[in-house]
């Protein structure tokens, strides 16, 4: 014999003589209105998945599309009042963006009352960008 709250409903309105009443909200409110509810709750959920890998893949694109990228690399050398000047023996040109930055780094050390500017040289550009200082 089953037991429980729902099984008790039953039983007491079945004793009351209202049985078809009693099994058409029994199976409404039991089966109809939850298989309802949680079918929407699945295609809602299963929508917002959907948008967000479109959203990652978006971004992913975007962040992933090539850049131009400078293919040489200068350092400039400032003095303590801020004018450009030159250290000699020092390298200045470089075709890697990571070594000119570890040069860099190494010339700030050596030289601590002078900064130091990591420019891009390109072909077509008339004013430099710096891309670091320190």
């Amino acid at each position: 014999m089953r037991s429980g709250p729902l099984e008790f409903v039953k039983s007491v309105l079945f004793g009351f003589g209202i049985v078809s009443v009693s099994h058409v909200i029994f199976t409404v409110f039991s089966q109809t209105i939850p298989s309802a509810v949680t079918g929407f709750f699945r295609d809602v959920s299963a929508a917002f998945i959907v948008i967000m890998v479109f959203a990652f893949a978006f971004t992913w694109f975007l962040k992933a599309r090539p850049h131009n990228r400078p293919k040489k690399y200068s350092v400039v050398v400032f003095d303590i009042y801020g004018n450009q000047t030159e250290i000699d023996s020092l390298r200045t040109n470089f075709k890697n963006h990571d070594v000119a930055w570890s040069f860099m780094k190494q010339y700030k050390h050596d030289y601590p009352l002078h900064n130091f500017a990591m420019v891009a040289d390109g072909a077509n550009t008339e004013k430099k960008t710096i891309f670091r200082y320190i």
